[in-house]
């Protein structure tokens, strides 16, 4: 398929040829799901931990009498319904890591950049220069593309500059293409590709 392909500017230079392979894929949202939700789950820490009642210290001593005071009978102070009681059922650390393999994480990737490119939801440029790393100019593309909400800026090792310019700017993220990720793309609305971005993009998948 081809797209067009734009300057800095947002004025359209000439087209670009995508791979197939990696741009036209049925789309899987199901795959595209369970993917979203292992890498989320995999960020997760699960080192949250909170004391039952056996676990907390003291209370060994019967608090009063068993009979005779008029008030629930109780054996120890540490149960969970007193201040400074353990936590019923009490979260332990965890893993909540899931297993995705490589075929599955790369079919994902595959089909939420195939809808992205299908559904008006993908730019590329040529390049992506800027004459200093300023915030201001990082926002000037994305005021020429008319870009609104999340925005995700695909790029290579070359552009060090705009990612330190496009740091302060809410809800533009950018990614280097060897990082791409079906998270990131899922959850932004347009993805501004340089066209190195969809060179090394195209290496790494139309193969796989």
């Amino acid at each position: 398929m081809e797209m067009k392909l734009y300057n800095t500017e947002a004025k359209a230079i000439g087209k670009i040829e995508l791979n197939d392979t990696v741009f036209s894929v049925e789309y899987n949202e199901p795959l595209i799901h369970q993917v979203v939700v292992a890498q989320l789950a995999n960020k997760r820490q699960g080192t949250k931990s909170t004391l039952t009642r056996s676990e907390v210290r003291g209370g060994g001593r019967k608090p009063y009498r068993q009979k005779g005071t008029g008030r629930a009978r109780q054996g120890s102070i540490r149960a969970p319904q007193y201040v400074k009681g353990g936590v019923v059922f009490a979260p332990k650390p965890r893993d909540f890591s899931q297993k995705i393999n490589k075929a599955m994480n790369t079919a994902a990737i595959k089909s939420a950049l195939s809808f992205k490119a299908n559904n008006d939801e993908m730019l590329v440029v040529d390049k992506f220069e800027l004459t200093a790393p300023k915030t201001r100019e990082v926002a000037a593309v994305i005021k020429a593309f008319e870009l609104k909400g999340k925005t995700l800026i695909v790029l290579t090792d070359d552009n060090a500059d705009v990612v330190r310019a496009a740091a302060n700017i809410p809800d533009v993220k950018t990614i280097n293409a060897s990082l791409i990720n079906v998270y990131d793309l899922v959850a932004s609305g347009k993805c501004v590709f340089t066209k190195e971005a969809v060179e090394k993009i195209e290496e790494a998948y139309a193969n796989d």
